[in-house]
């Protein structure tokens, strides 16, 4: 079984991670930046630079050497602190990092995938103003706005308010991309499935590595201590688990695309009524090619 996997080193990436080496004949390709895990194949990926995702897919296509991929799973993400950083190629970070990088690299390595193959693009209840995350929810998931936020007339005058909602935005467009590529009829005849997937709030990541000092040190570390009372908190051992059965085992019902962890239990609930907007995914998906200098379709 031929695996690729981004976000795989840390939290819940690297508890799927566990569960997917332990799969009979599976080769693992990863994107790392730093050290590689026992067990796979690291491939260098910064997810911040097109040039980098091209050039990751380059080097897994070669590596396949012709064979084919059972299971994409696009699971690294970050949030920061303010929207003031730009990637590599002057587009806000979060949004370059977690949606521009995975959705270009869906589009090289969908080509790739096998019949059959799974999809898995790790987004969040905090696209979903309903779920009540405490994470300001996206207002919109116009790209050129979200990739140039100083054009944005709504930017929240807080940095740390439109750093948060840059996140919930990224999540947003990560889930509204895996409802596209579901309804992709190409994709649909060789029997392929796409799934965003909604690990709920999960102590014990490395989502907020780039965050201000008093949420990596003080705010984050108490989480743990909670996850008996939260009504959407998971432990790090279901939510890994959960997103390597998604890659692996579990195939959406029919006319879903979206899986929601929740108490360990996983749901496939109606995402938010944007992401619904049939109009507004389309419009993404066109300027998200546009962004990643792809052609347009």
């Amino acid at each position: 079984m031929q695996i690729v996997m981004t976000g795989g080193s840390r939290g819940i990436g690297a508890e799927a991670l566990r569960h997917l080496r332990a799969v009979p004949d599976a080769r693992i390709w990863l994107g790392v930046r730093d050290a590689t895990p026992a067990g796979v194949t690291g491939l260098p990926l910064d997810l911040a630079s097109l040039a980098s995702v091209h050039g990751f897919a380059d080097a897994v296509i070669a590596a396949l050497a012709g064979a084919r991929i059972d299971a994409l799973v696009l699971n690294a993400g970050g949030q920061r602190p303010s929207v003031a950083e730009r990637s590599a190629d002057g587009h806000e970070l979060t949004f370059a990092a977690n949606h521009l990088g995975h959705f270009l690299l869906f589009h090289r390595l969908a080509p790739h995938l096998a019949d059959g193959a799974r999809v898995v693009i790790t987004s969040s209840g905090t696209h979903d103003p309903d779920e009540r995350t405490g994470v300001p929810p996206p207002r919109h998931a116009e790209a050129q706005l979200l990739a140039n936020p100083a054009l944005d007339p709504a930017l929240d005058a807080n940095p740390i308010t439109a750093g948060m909602r840059a996140y919930s935005a990224s999540k947003l467009c990560n889930l509204m991309t895996a409802r596209v590529a579901a309804q992709d009829a190409a994709l649909a005849a060789r029997g392929i499935s796409v799934v965003a997937y909604d690990p709920g709030l999960t102590p014990g990541t490395g989502l907020v590595r780039q965050q201000m000092w008093v949420v990596r040190t003080l705010v984050w570390p108490l989480l743990p201590l909670l996850l008996p009372f939260g009504k959407t908190m998971n432990s790090l051992a279901d939510a890994g688990r959960h997103l390597a059965l998604l890659a692996t085992q579990l195939r959406p019902p029919p006319g879903h695309s979206y899986a929601s962890l929740r108490k360990g239990h996983l749901t496939w609930p109606e995402p938010s009524q944007l992401a619904r907007d049939q109009a507004a995914c389309a419009a993404l998906w066109q300027d998200s090619l546009a962004l990643c200098g792809l052609p347009m379709g």
